[in-house]
């Protein structure tokens, strides 16, 4: 039996998508809400011949891959994540690349010699690298109505992706990535008045309503942090809220909390300065729940009373930053 395991955002999917349009195979699919990135642990060994990963840290996955390599099952293994130490194994195709500006989509898309190109725009869009998607889809030659299409539809597909359960999303991953497989290029959606892109499209309209009247909870001269309520809304809305954030001021590192449904922590989404994109994960690897990526980071459950100190960690880190920077 075959796995195929990944992320639930647009840079997991879409990656997937390409793999699965350029080598058609039955799989056991597992995903999750964006965050919930340990899924590794999810493949049933016993079953297992083989797996594919995309788009989930190694390092957050050590254990469980070290398991399925020690019984010789076959992974192939692709992400842009902290991967801590590769394993050396026969039985592991690895293809690990942390720059800042590069995802998921995008190495399968060299991976695949840019067979199903249009999906690795989507993801590479939705996980907020506007610039290395603009210049992949200049080089497939799309009109600027094709471009923006996919821009919109990436963002939605990770905007999807957030939620403190599969209960606040509008497509559970799985599901989300089952449909959009019928469509071999996601601009044919472009004509269609029913379709995933149209759901999600209405879906992400009425809760961006509801955040276009916050104010930073924090500001200065190298960060801004804005506090979300305990509502499902919210959940949805906040990671691509930190993107949009990043976008309108890209010089100044941006931290969304959003209060959990326990009512003792904060799911953290941090976004690094987008002339310098880096430190996000330096700033959230200092917390027990954090991890991520050079550009974007987050932690999962951050207690009420560090929230004060994460702000202090955020703000110093950018402002040092910015001091070696200048000089």
């Amino acid at each position: 039996m075959h796995y195929d395991v990944f992320n639930g955002d647009a840079d997991g999917i879409c990656a997937l998508l390409q793999l699965r349009l350029s080598q058609p195979r039955e799989s056991t699919l597992i995903s999750g809400v964006k965050r919930d990135i340990q899924l590794l642990q999810q493949v049933d060994i016993e079953n297992a011949q083989s797996v594919t990963v995309l788009d989930i840290s190694m390092e957050k996955n050590q254990p469980a891959l070290a398991q399925l390599l020690a019984n010789d099952i076959e992974v192939f293994y692709c992400d842009h994540h902290r991967s801590g130490d590769i394993p050396k194994s026969e039985h592991l195709q690895a293809i690990i690349d942390l720059a800042p500006e590069t995802c998921t989509s995008l190495l399968i898309n060299q991976h695949l010699q840019g067979q199903f190109a249009h999906w690795a725009i989507a993801g590479a869009f939705g996980d907020n690298l506007l610039v290395p998607a603009q210049q992949l889809a200049n080089q497939c030659g799309l009109s600027n109505a094709q471009i923006e299409f996919l821009k919109e539809l990436g963002t939605l597909i990770n905007y999807n992706g957030y939620g403190a359960s599969l209960a606040d999303l509008t497509f559970e991953p799985t599901q989300l990535f089952e449909e959009l497989l019928s469509y071999s290029d996601p601009l044919a959606m472009m004509a269609l008045e029913e379709s995933p892109f149209t759901e999600l499209q209405a879906a992400y309209k009425q809760d961006s309503q509801l955040v276009g009247e916050l104010k930073p909870s924090f500001q200065d001269n190298a960060c801004q942090v804005y506090e979300l309520p305990c509502e499902a809304w919210a959940r949805r809305i906040s990671g691509v809220f930190g993107n949009q954030l990043a976008n309108q001021n890209a010089q100044l590192a941006h931290g969304v909390i959003t209060l959990n449904p326990s009512g003792n922590d904060y799911t953290v989404s941090v976004r690094a300065p987008l002339n310098n994109r880096i430190g996000a994960d330096d700033v959230c690897c200092q917390f027990a729940t954090g991890g991520g990526r050079k550009a974007a980071a987050g932690i999962n459950q951050l207690p009420k009373a560090e929230v004060s100190t994460f702000i202090d960690a955020l703000s110093n880190y950018y402002k040092h930053l910015g001091a070696n920077h200048v000089s």
